[in-house]
């Protein structure tokens, strides 16, 4: 006892010694070092020719013999020690088959969550030899599955699917396996494989696809019918044809919730059925905007048809249509991109953080943009009406979001960039509430004083009396000696906004002052000279003698309508004047 208390003393002594001596990083500065715990030593990975040294490499060497087809490998992975040897090498691949369906079909294990030491997770609350696979949401509850840290033939340590879990393998395969189908269909149908789909399921999508369509078809046959009855029975403004068009998207909508219900009866692998839920949420999402698209067509139609009487609404349906359908457009991309699985917040942060470049980049596509809501906003001109831009004429066809078009007058169609159209001088003839009708009248120089009183009286009297004409102004004087005529100037305002309206009164009145011309005796000069070479009849004596007693007799009377008409006699004859002519085709 006591040589054993004089060792322990010279033992302490010795290390007291060596940790005294030893030189560190802290002692060189002058300060104490405290030595740290003792470092774990390291367990080496086991050489093994199915590379089962850790949990990772286990499962990837059974996925791989899965993927490959190769069963008997598989079963090297499980740990079959609770089946008779005799029966193992029968059993033993049947089982690996069925777990690799099992796992196919239910969960997706990410091997990076795996350990990959030797001696697994020491912190996951599990005994030391044992690592937790996966958790199979079975029917009753959710089952875990294990792997479990054995000896092999030689004694060295490896990981395998737990017994119990293989134990487990035929009860879970009950539940997630192909059931009575593997009884009726050869075996090419579950091995022949394209893409992660096996050729059975293939075929299944086939007709799956074709029974959804038909079904779909039915369907919207019988919803198209029904609509058309609503449709006709209620105060709703829309058409029977209304409903006919939505026929093509609510036919496509309903064929893929058709199909994608059924998907689960393929028994599709974890990967398999994730990428065909996406591809076919996505196409939903397609054909609900497909759908809402028909349905903006529809309330524009009818809005437009109701508001044919408002140009506002009419000019802007179409930019209100274009926008909507934009902005539907954007949402659809959107939900189709997750549905697909990419990851909608970081498209949106990347959006904003490169909304900048765009705008820089996109200057005159936003100016072309805000300049169309410029014109919405403000009108200067709408959809069908006739302006001046420039030196163009045309009417407006259309408003867009980038450019307005022009039909010109040489039937050709001019599209000017909003933002430059929106900062133009525009004429809008379509606006105007009466049409300037200006007109010079040269008389002969042969008129005599009074006979051109004459015509200046009636042509006043024509534009007083005459129903298409506004009395203010309605301006008639003798403006001056031409180079070859005596020149009257014409000046009025014809009630009207449409431009054929205009040529036919602007017609008329014309026709009316030739005739007023020709009472007075007098006739339009035109350009010429005159060579007096003989006799001249010269002008209509009698009428001339005709016109100049009226004058006189207006003089007479104190009523002759120069420089102004008497208000009376202007007011008495106001309107009185038959138009449309007698003998016109529309009077």
């Amino acid at each position: 006892m006591e040589r054993f208390v004089w060792r322990a003393r010279w033992t302490i002594a010795w290390w007291l010694l060596v940790a005294g001596l030893a030189p560190t990083g802290s002692a060189a500065q002058g300060a104490e070092a405290t030595p740290g715990p003792a470092p774990t030593p390291t367990v080496q990975r086991p050489v093994d020719d199915y590379d089962r040294g850790t949990p990772r490499s286990a499962v990837r060497g059974l996925f791989a013999a899965c993927g490959a087809m190769d069963y008997k490998r598989a079963a090297e992975f499980l740990d079959l020690r609770r089946i008779r040897v005799t029966e193992r090498e029968d059993v033993g691949p049947v089982l690996a088959r069925q777990l690799c369906l099992v796992l196919d079909r239910t969960v997706w294990i990410d091997l990076e969550q795996l350990s990959d030491t030797p001696e697994g997770d020491r912190e996951d609350g599990l005994p030391p030899r044992r690592e937790s696979l996966a958790v199979v949401p079975t029917a009753e509850k959710p089952t875990r599955l294990f792997l479990e840290r054995v000896p092999r033939e030689d004694g060295v340590l490896i990981w395998k699917v737990a017994a119990d879990t293989v134990a487990r393998i035929p009860a879970l395969y009950q539940e997630f396996g192909y059931g009575p189908l593997e009884e009726y269909l050869p075996k090419p149908f579950f091995e022949w494989m394209f893409l992660g789909v096996r050729l059975w399921q293939w075929i299944g999508f086939l007709l799956l696809g074709t029974i959804s369509w038909a079904a779909a078809w039915v369907l919207t046959r019988i919803l198209v019918r029904v609509g058309r009855t609503i449709v006709s029975q209620s105060w709703v403004p829309l058409s029977e044809d209304a409903v006919v068009v939505m026929r093509a998207p609510l036919h496509a909508l309903l064929a893929l919730v058709l199909f994608r219900s059924q998907v689960p009866l393929l028994a599709l692998s974890v990967r398999s059925a994730h990428f065909v839920q996406g591809l076919t949420g996505a196409g939903i999402v397609l054909a609900v905007a497909w759908l809402l698209m028909r349905a903006v067509d529809v309330v524009a139609r009818s809005i437009e048809e109701r508001a044919t009487n408002r140009q506002a609404v009419a000019s802007l349906l179409p930019l209100g249509r274009r926008a909507t359908k934009v902005f539907l457009a954007g949402l659809t991309l959107l939900a189709a991109l997750q549905n697909l699985g990419f990851d909608v917040t970081s498209v949106l942060a990347g959006l904003g953080i490169g909304g900048l470049a765009v705008a820089l980049a996109g200057q005159k596509t936003l100016e072309h943009l805000f300049g169309g809501i410029t014109l919405v906003a403000d009108q200067p001109v709408r959809v069908g009406e006739v302006c001046r831009i420039g030196d163009k004429i045309g009417v407006v066809e259309d408003i867009g979001l980038r450019s307005t078009r022009i039909r010109t007058l040489d039937r050709t169609v001019l599209s000017i960039p909003n933002g430059e159209f929106a900062s133009m001088q525009i004429e809008n003839f379509s606006r105007r509430d009466r049409i300037r009708l200006a007109a010079t009248l040269g008389l002969r120089y042969e008129t005599t004083p009074d006979q051109l009183r004459y015509v200046l009286v009636e042509l006043k009297k024509l534009l007083l009396s005459h129903p298409k004409v506004s009395p203010e102004p309605a301006r008639v004087r003798f403006a001056g000696f031409g180079a070859y005529s005596l020149d009257i100037e014409l000046l009025a305002y014809i009630e009207t906004s449409e431009h054929e309206e205009f040529l036919a009164v602007r017609e008329d009145l014309f026709l009316r002052i030739m005739d007023i011309v020709a009472e007075s005796g007098t006739a339009f000069a035109f350009p010429s000279h005159t060579v007096y070479c003989g006799a001249d009849s010269g002008i209509d004596l009698a009428r001339q003698q005709a016109a100049e007693t009226q004058v006189r007799e207006w003089r007479a009377q104190h009523r002759l309508w120069l420089p102004y008409p008497p208000e009376e006699e202007a007011a008495a004859i106001r309107g009185s004047l038959a138009y449309p002519p007698p003998g016109s085709a529309i009077s």
